[in-house]
């Protein structure tokens, strides 16, 4: 899968549900919803109930990259099922995946949460757009660029040089219309990963999730994140 072009580089964002919590309130997220650690597949049920989201933070590495090929062919052959409610967004920013991924997660959940800020207006105004149509919205658009620096620095880590190609990456799982589906603006589109409910979501994803995780074994740069429902709001 090759890289997406781009136009201008952010500061990558830390895996940091404390950071990405702060950032996401600032764009308009209600505070009864949150980003919480999941700390493994076989302690998924101490994760705060509704589920909205899992983001998964991983190496992009060559398994990775020849697995995704192989995808898109069979995608390509048998076609697939995509909910047309689904609001897609491609990544033509570099090292943006982190606010992309935090944007998926918000956007197909509208029905959900209630939205103020920029979310609500990037919403509002990108619905009938195309996915590279809102890349170019969130191209332009500064305020969203000044968040996301402001946040990128935030982390406990010292952030790279916005120069620098990261290895690790962040896709969101959601559930739209029956279905769990992969969404990652580095691909075509979205990837439909087979039928789900409200309820099921949370262990249907962690199914996802390790299915990324059998691919390299010996690799254990996996972070999983939710977006839950604050139980004590």
């Amino acid at each position: 899968m090759s890289q997406p072009p781009q136009k201008s580089r952010w500061l990558p964002l830390e895996s940091n549900p404390d950071v990405m919590n702060k950032f996401a309130q600032k764009l308009g997220m209600p505070e009864e919803w949150q980003y919480v650690d999941i700390y493994s597949l076989d302690l998924l049920d101490i994760v705060p109930k509704p589920v909205a989201a899992v983001l998964i933070l991983f190496p992009i590495s060559k398994k990775y990259e020849d697995f995704c090929k192989e995808e898109q062919t069979k995608i390509e052959q048998d076609g697939q099922e995509v909910s047309p409610n689904l609001m897609f967004i491609k990544q033509t920013i570099g090292n943006a995946c982190g606010t992309i991924a935090l944007l998926h997660s918000i956007a197909n959940n509208t029905e959900k949460m209630q939205l103020s800020g920029f979310l609500s207006n990037f919403i509002e105004k990108t619905k009938s757009m195309t996915p590279e149509e809102r890349a170019s919205f969130l191209e332009s658009d500064e305020g969203l660029c000044a968040a996301h620096e402001e946040s990128a620095q935030e982390g406990q880590t010292e952030p790279p040089p916005r120069e620098e190609h990261t290895e690790l990456h962040f896709l969101t799982l959601v559930s739209k219309d029956g279905y769990i589906y992969e969404m990652d603006g580095r691909k075509q589109h979205p990837v439909n990963h087979g039928p789900t409910t409200d309820e099921a979501f949370l262990q249907d994803a962690a199914a996802v999730c390790q299915k990324f995780m059998n691919r390299d074994k010996a690799e254990l740069r996996f972070t999983l994140i939710a977006l839950s429902k604050n139980p004590d709001l």
